[in-house]
């Protein structure tokens, strides 16, 4: 039974990917994951933002200096801090690519446009096999137009496509008036795969002590139908590859994305909920099926109920309720 995919040009063991979290964070974890299965493994994002919290909190701290001293200082300490964060990526990806023989994916999230190209050179000479932009712009600002925040995404894209000769993978999120066009518009510059879709942020409220906290830190089962639907839709229709990521947390999840056209499956969070080992199971679940209904490569069943081949694509578009409900009376007492 062959599971052997092709992955940003590489060819890998599995179409399961570990996607980028604290767990892919150290060696001793990838090497887990290797063990596990795993046909490549996204490293801990290193985050621009991190750094620049870092140097913040040492301005807050030096208020004692004069200016002139300050500026001075500050210069220093804004070259250090990200001259020690480099390293220590650096370090993770070398230390990982010693220990393991699947491909180690670096993953960078930054803030400032000119930031993406220092940081993915560095990760290439430090001798990445690829590298994924977690790129997300929250379309908040109500004065900016929606051809803006394109614009910021594709313009990273090429930069850094053309500064670095690794494959480049971009993920992003579902926020865009017209998500399929737009990724269509990704896919054709030179980046080799689109994954689908980064996970974010959601804040909360604590009403009684009127601070901001986090809250689905982790995806769901239920955060699978967003992917699955925009997987299916996508299908075939990008040049280049289509990995999708959330909700996925079981074999079947990760069979109904082959099926809908993924090349590839991120998992993160069940990782935490049931462990590395989740990777193996994922790898047992698709083999069996596989199995079962006689297919020997994932070939033989990619793609197969996308919405390019479905015989009612309908189905796919279909967002309103009322055509299922709209008909139903209900006993409510």
């Amino acid at each position: 039974m062959d599971i052997s995919i092709n992955y940003l040009g590489m060819k890998i063991s599995s179409p399961v990917i570990a996607g980028s979290c604290s767990i892919t964070g150290n060696v001793q974890n990838i090497k887990k994951i290797e063990q596990a299965g795993a046909g490549a493994v996204v490293l801990k994002s290193i985050f621009e933002e991190e750094i620049y919290h870092e140097y913040q909190n040492i301005l807050s701290q030096e208020g004692h200096l004069f200016p002139e001293e300050l500026d001075e200082y500050l210069d220093y300490y804004d070259y250090k801090i990200k001259e020690d964060n480099i390293k220590r990526y650096i370090e993770l990806i070398r230390n990982a690519k010693n220990e393991v023989g699947i491909p180690v994916v670096a993953s960078i999230n930054c803030a400032l446009s000119e930031e993406w190209i220092f940081f993915a050179k560095k990760v290439e000479e430090a001798g990445a096999d690829a590298l994924e932009l977690n790129l997300f712009v929250m379309p908040s600002d109500p004065e900016k137009e929606c051809t803006d925040i394109e614009g910021v995404y594709l313009d990273i894209a090429r930069k850094v496509t053309s500064t670095v000769k690794i494959p480049v993978a971009i993920k992003m999120s579902y926020h865009f008036s017209n998500l399929g066009g737009f990724v269509k518009k990704i896919s054709s510059t030179d980046v080799k795969g689109v994954v689908l879709f980064n996970r974010f942020f959601h804040p909360d409220f604590d009403i009684d002590n009127f601070t901001v906290k986090p809250t689905n830190v982790l995806s769901t089962p239920s955060d699978l139908a967003v992917t699955l639907r925009w997987v299916s839709l996508l299908s075939g229709r990008l040049d280049s590859d289509l990995i999708a990521s959330t909700g996925v947390h079981s074999p079947e999840a990760l069979i109904k994305l082959l099926l809908a056209g993924a090349d590839a499956v991120q998992v993160a969070s069940a990782l935490y909920t049931e462990g590395i080992g989740f990777i193996s199971q994922l790898n047992d679940g698709l083999k069996s099926w596989m199995e079962r209904h006689a297919f020997n490569n994932i070939d033989d069943f990619k793609g197969k109920m996308s919405q390019a081949n479905s015989p009612n694509p309908a189905l796919y578009e279909r967002v309103q309720f009322m055509k299922y409900f709209g008909d139903k009376s209900y006993d409510l007492d």
